[in-house]
């Protein structure tokens, strides 16, 4: 495997100027530069562009991936994506992308409104309209729909756990019962390209609630359309996301099933994070257990059509 190079702002300033020569016109010593993440594989390029550095090869195939898929999802979002204005390589083998800034700040920092609802839903129509096979001709793997009460027996001992820290109630998990689970597995030919990351993170929303732009393209799969439903559960809330798939015309049982694959999901990271297995910052995994158990009407459906 390629080892990176530790990026620098010097190098990313070089790296810029070859990408796109005018990037830092009128800038002594070229454009401002300043990382996004941690890892160093984010930059903002001045307030117009971000570059993203792929850290590995494995990586550098799914950014290439990324760029052609998003050209193929833009037709359809019903939201804005960002655009590559240049891309190549910052290191032997190691691709990059220096793509258009979106502008709104993350899901994490701002509501989103009912009309941001609206956007949500567009997004999800969109994705389902993106034929199947023209996205797993772009190369986006197909992923098979998860287990609900295989995640179910995992989140039953996290929520015991996460009683014992006194941060989640274990009864609650009741709700969701054996007979439950088994209703609320994918019903077959019902895959459609998903996002399969729609963190807070990477929903970009205006100050009156709008989504402005979505990011992150790189995980994308063919497979369950909950998957996305339920990273709008964690991202915007239960009740939120709900009812911007049912927008999209998605029925109960998909809708249902996203809503308990958050809620599983967000127990179990909770509980890998008191356990020391996730290092992600603990308020915000509190914070998206809170959105994924916000109640909502649907969960009172007892007789679940085939409706995917």
């Amino acid at each position: 495997m390629t080892q990176a190079p530790a990026p620098t702002q010097d190098t990313v300033r070089r790296l810029v100027g070859s990408l796109l020569p005018d990037a830092g016109a009128g800038q002594p010593g070229g454009p401002d530069v300043r990382p996004l993440v941690r890892d160093l594989s984010v930059w903002r390029v001045g307030g117009r562009h971000v570059l993203r550095l792929a850290p590995d090869r494995d990586a550098s195939v799914r950014l290439g991936r990324e760029l052609r898929l998003r050209d193929a999802v833009r037709p359809h979002a019903g939201v804005a994506l960002p655009v590559s204005v240049a891309h190549g390589e910052w290191a032997r083998g190691l691709a990059c992308t220096l793509d258009t800034a979106l502008p709104g700040r993350t899901g994490e920092e701002r509501a989103v409104s009912a009309l941001g609802e609206a956007d949500l839903a567009a997004l999800l129509t969109g994705l389902r309209e993106v034929p199947v096979g023209k996205a797993e001709a772009l190369g986006v793997p197909r992923l098979a729909p998860r287990s609900p009460a295989r995640l179910r027996a995992a989140a039953d001992r996290a929520a015991g756990q996460l009683g014992l820290a006194d941060e989640f109630d274990p009864a609650r998990l009741g709700q969701l019962t054996a007979q439950a689970a088994d209703q609320l597995a994918a019903q077959p030919a019902g895959a459609v390209l998903v996002h399969h990351a729609l963190r807070g993170g990477r929903l970009l929303v205006s100050a009156d609630g709008r989504v402005r732009g979505v990011l992150g393209w790189s995980d994308a799969v063919v497979g369950d359309p909950a998957e996305d439903i339920a990273g709008l559960a964690i991202a915007v809330g239960a009740p939120a996301a709900v009812r911007a798939a049912t927008l999209a015309g998605y029925g109960a049982r998909p809708c249902l099933r996203g809503l308990w694959l958050s809620r599983c999901d967000a127990l179990i990271r909770l509980a890998d994070r008191l356990r020391g297995l996730d290092d992600s910052p603990l308020p915000l995994l509190r914070t998206r257990l809170r959105r994924a158990w916000e109640p909502i009407l649907l969960e009172r459906v007892t007789e679940l059509p085939g409706d995917d």
